[in-house]
């Protein structure tokens, strides 16, 4: 089926191919690629703009002696099909498949692992710092999106890597966009050097020119500086970037093959850091990607021909609650702003962005940046509500204690994504925010077993003075039938549901659902469980749980997270507070990263659904049953 791509095994296979069958190469990746993620889902838009990008950089590297840094990674499938991994597409982002990221233990290739933005220049520097001290020579490269350059991290790394002088080259991969369209002054001027095709060349040329002016000669070079400089800023389109003290190359067609292959070959001659600025377009090749890049990034299985979802999901989403809810108390309170970090659609946020412009804040993929800004907001007596992936909250741990917490600011963080979300893998696991959010002082910290409850719990949020954290999961959200009539109180939890004193089940949000279904079974093998539903972290309702600890005979806690630090953990720190000599069984995820596939196998495989539940409980049990078989 597939004339070229059938002889790519190696990167040395590449190299192989003449020119114009690059070019058809480049097709049939494209056709690939479409084909397997339609099946597994997976990041569709950005892979079909670097298809040639990837080639080029494989043409005139020798990997895995150089090194290919992928920023994010969620664009390095075209990597993974060269070197030797095509035959495991179709187990792309599936449990025990292969990864939807650069991954170490999978190729030689993946010299570094990434999900999360902005780290590739600071990996590659260090690479070359080692690099140089072992006196070894290499090649080293970091891809990055435009959308990952607004990351701090990324300008830390540029201004240190244009000190150093340090051999490596940025390939700056420009298609507009992170997720969504990209936002800022630095998304400004690069549009100015996409319109300005006048190369970095003008800054050595001008040099060169002053110090062989006869008769005068260099000693001139020194009294010409300003003029030299003010010739450059005219002409130099990444004056910023030389600034830094990269040379520019740029900017040039990505989809171009022999004009990537052309300037590759001069990053390579030039000493010092160098940055490529590569144009491409995102979702090149499949009209719908093309068309939509933004629900194309992130795609769940499709139909090719017409790039529909397989299946559409009937429920609406915890996402979807929050951004509605947001919508809705923003048309009663005019304080209320929401800021989102380059991800106003995967947070729900959209509608609220067309309702209320003025009132939206998107700071690009910039965590860090974005709490503060909402402690500003804070400041002057709004009330910002910041809807952000609990994984990319990590990155803002220090800006949540020092700047809002520290202040008690009512800032209030919605935790996305909390608990694992399937096929993304570690790197996009929310199942740390616990144990880092937990332990602040002045922080209210609540998980909704509902979408109900989430909307309670922003209604609270909305009238809280002080800092505000709720988690919720991704996905679909059921509904729990109980009391939702009355307002929720500050560290008061309640019982879901109560059909005996053999054991009570803490579930905390979402797993009270699980809880549930595990009960019914429990209930016709003679064990009745009472369920409590925490709804706080923090402040934990301790009257509420010791009185029902007290009752019970055995404890069980759940929840969406690690075991370190996690709420179960929380519950014995309060029983042996009380000394209370009771065995608490804590349901969680252990000391380990917990790797990418389908939410429900992850739970399964690590004791959290409602089967796992149930036996754990039936064997705790086992006396029990046996009495009543005995007295039938």
């Amino acid at each position: 089926m597939y004339t070229y791509l059938s002889k790519i095994s190696s990167p040395e296979d590449l190299k192989q191919l003449k020119e114009n069958e690059i070019e058809l190469l480049a097709q049939e990746i494209r056709c690939f690629l479409i084909d397997s993620v339609s099946k597994t889902g997976g990041h569709l838009a950005s892979n079909l703009g670097v298809v040639e990008l990837t080639l080029a950089l494989h043409m005139m590297f020798d990997s895995p002696k150089d090194k290919l840094i992928w920023d994010v990674g969620h664009q390095s499938y075209i990597h993974k099909i060269i070197c030797g991994r095509k035959e495991a597409f179709a187990s792309l982002r599936q449990y025990k498949g292969l990864s939807g990221f650069p991954k170490r233990v999978e190729s030689p290739h993946d010299h570094f692992e990434t999900g999360h933005s902005s780290t590739s220049i600071s990996a590659a520097l260090g690479m070359a710092f080692a690099r140089d001290l072992k006196k070894e020579s290499f090649s080293i490269v970091a891809v990055i999106g435009d959308g990952a350059l607004t990351g701090g991290m990324a300008f830390e790394a540029l201004n240190h890597a244009g000190q150093s002088k340090k051999n490596i080259t940025v390939v700056l991969n420009d298609n507009e966009m992170s997720i969504s369209h990209n936002v800022g002054g630095l998304s400004d001027y690069l549009n100015r050097i996409r319109t300005t095709p006048i190369y970095s060349k003008v800054k050595g040329d001008m040099e060169h020119i002053l110090s062989n002016i006869p008769a005068i000669g260099k000693s001139v070079v020194k009294t010409a500086e300003k003029a030299k400089d003010c010739i450059k800023y005219f002409f130099v389109p990444g004056v910023l970037f030389e600034e830094l003290g990269f040379t520019y190359i740029g900017p040039i067609d990505g989809h171009n093959f022999q004009a990537m292959c052309k300037a590759l070959k001069q990053c390579k001659n030039i000493s010092g850091p160098v940055l490529l600025h590569v144009l491409t377009k995102k979702g090149k090749g499949y009209k719908p990607a093309e068309t939509f890049p933004d629900e194309y990034h992130g795609v769940s299985p499709f139909k090719v021909d017409s790039g529909k979802p397989v299946a559409k999901a009937s429920k609406i989403s915890f996402s979807d609650v929050a951004g509605a809810a947001l919508v809705e108390k923003a048309e009663e309170n005019p304080k209320i702003v929401a800021i989102t970090a380059a991800m106003p659609s995967g947070t729900g946020l959209s509608t609220f962005a067309e309702k209320f412009p003025d009132r939206f804040f998107d700071v690009g993929i910039a965590e860090q940046h974005a709490v503060t800004l909402a402690a500003g907001f804070a400041a002057e007596g709004y009330k910002p509500f910041f809807p952000v992936y609990s994984t990319f909250l990590q990155r803002g741990f220090d800006q949540v204690i020092h700047d809002v917490c520290i202040q008690s600011l009512p800032v209030t963080l919605l935790l996305d994504r909390a608990g694992v979300v399937g096929n993304d893998g570690e790197t996009h696991h929310g199942v740390f925010d616990i144990s880092f959010l937990s332990c602040i002082p002045n922080l209210t910290f609540m998980a909704p077993k509902d979408g109900n409850e989430l909307k309670q719990m922003i209604d609270y949020a909305v009238n809280s003075n002080g800092p505000v954290a709720i988690r919720y999961p991704r996905g679909n959200t059921d509904v729990i039938e109980t009391d939702n009539s009355k307002e929720i109180a500050t560290g008061r939890g309640e019982i879901v549901y109560e059909a005996g004193k053999d054991a009570l089940i803490i579930a905390l949000g979402p797993m009270c659902q699980r809880a549930l279904e595990a009960c019914k079974q429990l209930e016709e093998r003679g064990i009745f469980c009472t369920i409590l539903n925490p709804r706080f972290i923090k402040p934990m309702d301790e009257f509420l749980i010791l009185q029902y600890v007290s009752k019970c005979k055995r404890v069980y806690t759940i929840e969406d997270h690690v075991k370190h630090g996690g709420f179960g953990s929380q519950v014995v720190n309060l029983l042996n507070d009380h000394n209370i000599m009771k065995e608490v069984t804590i349901l969680a995820y252990p000391d380990v990263f917990i790797e990418h596939g389908d939410i429900n196998t992850i739970m399964e495989v690590y004791g959290l659904s409602s089967q796992q539940l149930f036996n754990i409980i039936d064997k705790d049990f086992a006396g029990k049953k046996s009495r009543i078989a005995m007295t039938r």
